[in-house]
């Protein structure tokens, strides 16, 4: 079956204006408000919103209620860690299993009833009005969101474009924690109000503004379903087509991936991680707060405040960063956020622990939001589902460890005084349990931020301080004010040359000024250069003089031909460029900490607007080439690690890449590039040719060209 990429501008009611068409075509990659206008993701991102928001009112509620339920201190700790240990318990049961049940199931009805299910579940709990009944509903929610959210999960990719879908998940992480600023704004509001007003909430009776955020976490979600009922463009899923496998079998591939590759290990020990850390936050927070006299008010603003922050890290903090490498900012992210665990715990002062608590919360989003785009590149699409459901299944495994443990150290540790008495017989300071267990928790967060610092850092050798000062200050690269700069990068065999081709054709019918290019040779220099590099006969030569060799190929190319064609304006296509040095001679030939300063002088700092990765596993790509030159003669460990070094690239700055799976048919692969590619040529259309005309037929006359003689 072939699949039909989503329509940016299609929807359920009909086609949109022809402005509203351009402005979405010609928007941004990265856009937000692109993505959010697309209607049918629009209504799913409204129904999630609502249900997140309808999640942490219900658990604000529950926890409050669990607090009103005992008197000692302990008891107190030991109750809210019941209803947060009950939250991640179905998880230890069928946590790994999810993924797999919301495949068999039809998506559309999955999302529209678990909706309406646990909106029904919620406004059960004001009405039978028990402790344990909160306990039963809380394990019956849990279990029907861990399938609700992989079926949504799974929909979003069919609902927008493949180069808008970043964004979307960007979209639908933030509106995922960022929901509960407003539930925890609604919450204190009720509080207060039913502190100033004291019978304002007595018709509800029981536990007066508790029930009513119940009543409006059970509506939310039932408007939920409503508003997803209306979509009519989700598919059932691939139960209709992909045959029936054993889901013990789904659940060890899973694990034996992550536990064979060390980046995909780094990720996971470092997410788990962070999550067993604020696991204590999270169990510690209701008592905490109530140490530093703040009251359910203060909870709700604590509570509020640090997922403010996570939501801004998520939406702000890559883009901030985004000259900074994704795996050194992953380990930055995770040690920040340890080490600012330490003041919360110790200043015990209310305004204080909130602004700490925003740049937390800031810096646990950046973490997030990276880490979750590192596993999606680095996990290939075969395995990337029970990959997630394993990651899965450790976060709650740690968490209901963490929620049960946390609690009784406390409450074990209890309350400690240090100093001299004051006048009135109060000591200097008080320390209580909550504070301690939030020491431990930082001591942990940072251990676990340093080890995946070091265990994921992909530059070293290049130091921190000059990486953080390009990310900002804007100087990591520079890209070109006119014209469009694509580079198609890859090893061997791996098509470049014919996609390149088919991109230049099509552009040129949509009526831009293009120039078609490659490297080395396309200069009456890189000729000369390219006979000595590629000829066999040249023998071995130093890695470095290699090196060298390709870098003046490229400063004269960048200088008397793709420079003065981006100047007037055109679109530049070029067949490798800097990448094919940093992966063949900075990872093949093992000259990485060099090499990389050497290559971008040579170019000025130039990077493409778009480098598009055709990754082929090199077996493959050398099968297409009966004699070899120079570097395709190469053993296969040294293309094997070239590969790997073109997909780390692609890895440190994915909003400049396309990474294509080149074992596809060559219309799909240019398919995807052209989708990539369109949003970014709005340069080219303001500095270059005119406007090009609608488009009457967009796929070209494709040549079968299943040998491809490298341009490298």
């Amino acid at each position: 079956m072939t699949e039909r990429a989503p329509d940016e501008t299609a929807g359920p009611v009909g086609p949109p204006s022809a402005s509203a068409v351009d402005d979405l075509r010609h928007a941004p990659t990265h856009s937000l408000l692109a993505v959010l206008r697309i209607q049918d993701f629009r209504k799913l991102w409204i129904g999630l919103g609502l249900s997140s928001l309808g999640d942490w009112m219900g658990l604000l509620a529950l926890t409050a209620m669990a607090n009103a339920s005992a008197d000692s201190y302990a008891g107190k700790n030991y109750a809210i860690a019941t209803v947060l240990f009950l939250r991640v318990l179905p998880a230890l049961i069928m946590g790994p299993i999810a993924g797999y049940v919301a495949d068999r199931l039809d998506r559309r009805l999955t999302l529209i009833w678990g909706d309406f299910l646990r909106g029904a579940l919620f406004l059960t709990i004001p009405l039978v009005g028990s402790l344990w009944w909160i306990f039963v509903v809380t394990v019956l929610v849990e279990a029907i969101s861990l399938v609700w959210g992989p079926a949504k999960d799974a929909t979003v990719p069919n609902l927008v474009p493949r180069h808008r879908l970043e964004a979307a998940n960007q979209i639908s992480l933030a509106t995922t924690y960022g929901s509960a600023l407003p539930a925890a704004a609604i919450f204190s509001a009720l509080t207060l109000v039913d502190k100033l007003y004291r019978h304002i909430f007595d018709w509800f009776g029981g536990s007066g503004p508790v029930d009513l955020a119940l009543y409006f976490n059970a509506f939310s979600f039932v408007v939920s379903g409503l508003v997803i009922m209306s979509l009519k463009h989700i598919p059932r899923g691939p139960a209709d087509h992909e045959p029936e496998t054993s889901p013990l079998k789904v659940i060890v591939e899973g694990w034996t991936y992550v536990g064979r590759t060390p980046v995909v290990r780094g990720l996971v020990v470092g997410i788990i991680g962070a999550f067993a850390a604020g696991g204590v936050v999270i169990g510690l927070a209701r008592t905490f707060v109530t140490d530093l006299r703040g009251g359910d008010a203060g909870y709700g603003l604590l509570f509020g405040t640090v997922f403010l922050g996570l939501g801004l890290g998520m939406w702000r903090g890559p883009r901030l960063l985004q000259g900074l490498s994704r795996r050194r900012l992953f380990g930055i992210s995770l040690t920040l956020t340890g080490l600012l665990l330490f003041p919360i715990a110790l200043v015990q002062q209310l305004p204080v622990v909130v602004g700490l608590t925003l740049v937390l919360g800031f810096f646990a989003g950046v973490g997030w939001i990276t880490g979750n785009t590192l596993l999606g590149l680095e996990v290939p699409d075969e395995v990337r589902g029970r990959t997630f459901a394993f990651v899965g299944s450790m976060i709650r495994l740690a968490l209901a460890l963490v929620l049960a443990v946390a609690p009784l150290l406390a409450g074990l540790i209890g309350r400690h005084t240090f100093g001299p008495l004051d006048e009135d017989g109060n000591p200097f300071v008080v320390y209580n349990g909550a504070a301690f267990t939030f020491l431990l928790a930082a001591l942990v967060m940072t251990a676990v931020g340093v080890a995946s610092y070091r265990q994921m850092d992909d530059r070293v050798g290049v130091p921190l301080v000059t990486d953080l000062r390009h990310a900002f200050t804007g100087s990591a690269g520079v890209y070109a004010a006119t014209g469009c700069f694509v580079a198609l990068e890859g090893g061997e065999g791996a098509g470049k040359s014919t996609q390149a081709r088919l991109l230049e054709e099509w552009l040129t019918e949509q009526g831009y000024d293009v120039l078609l290019t490659h490297e080395p040779g396309d200069t009456e220099v890189g000729q000369k250069l390219r006979r000595i590099v590629l000829d066999p006969a040249t023998g071995d030569i130093s890695h470095r003089t290699e090196a060298l060799l390709y870098a003046a190929d490229k400063a004269e190319h960048v200088d008397r031909v793709v420079a003065p064609a981006l100047a007037r304006g055109s679109v530049v296509v070029t067949d490798r460029y800097v990448d094919s040095t940093l992966a063949y001679q900075g990872a093949g030939r093992d000259l990485d900490r060099e090499l990389e300063k050497v290559a971008r002088w040579a170019t000025a700092d130039l990077r493409p607007h778009l480098t598009v990765l055709l990754d082929l596993p090199p077996e493959q790509g050398l099968q297409r080439f009966e004699e070899r030159d120079r570097i395709e003669g190469e053993s296969a460990d040294f293309h094997e690690r070239v590969r790997e070094g073109f997909l780390r690239l692609a890895t440190a700055a994915p909003e400049h890449y396309l990474v294509v799976d080149a074992r596809q048919p060559v219309e799909r692969i240019a398919a995807e590039i052209r989708a990539r590619v369109e949003p970014l040529l709005e340069q080219a259309r303001r500095h270059g040719a005119p406007p090009p005309e609608p488009e009457t037929d967009p796929t070209p006359t494709l040549v079968d060209e299943p040998r491809e003689r490298s341009q490298r």
